[in-house]
């Protein structure tokens, strides 16, 4: 049996593309959108009224692409976009209704996809993989 890559970046980057590439596929097929989207509207449901400069921070991404993102939702109906009531050229978000449905459409997958990880991983390595994750995506060097 040969060793295991050590090459970690390049695993990550492979299991990143894998993983999203099936929840991609699973959540257009259960609720039309896709994990990016799906990110963006658990941000806007957990914190109505956020910014796109907000928006853009959680999820981690730059403001334009947080832009295109939002308008493609805005688009879709499942965000709604107002004037931000102190800064004139800011915009707050709110779940809409049919984004409320886009999420309970895809809570199904999520839950079948955690649970496809935890067999994979076991419920061990799935709590430490999952704990792993969040301190690399709050990793600053």
């Amino acid at each position: 049996m040969s060793e295991p890559d050590q090459r970690l970046f390049f695993l990550l980057q492979r299991a990143a593309h894998q993983l999203r590439t099936v929840a991609d596929r699973r959540c257009a097929a259960a609720a039309g959108i896709t994990t990016a989207q799906l990110g963006a509207l658990f941000a806007v449901r957990e914190r109505p009224g956020l910014t796109q400069r907000e928006l853009a921070a959680t999820l981690g991404l730059r403001e334009p692409g947080v832009t295109a993102l939002v308008g493609r939702l805005v688009a879709a109906g499942l965000v709604s976009k107002a004037p931000h009531p102190r800064e004139h050229r800011a915009f707050v978000l709110e779940l809409t209704e049919d984004g409320a449905a886009a999420l309970g459409a895809a809570r199904p997958e999520i839950e079948r996809f955690n649970a496809e990880m935890r067999e994979l991983l076991g419920e061990d390595g799935f709590l430490r993989t999952a704990a792993a994750l969040d301190r690399l995506a709050r990793w600053q060097p």
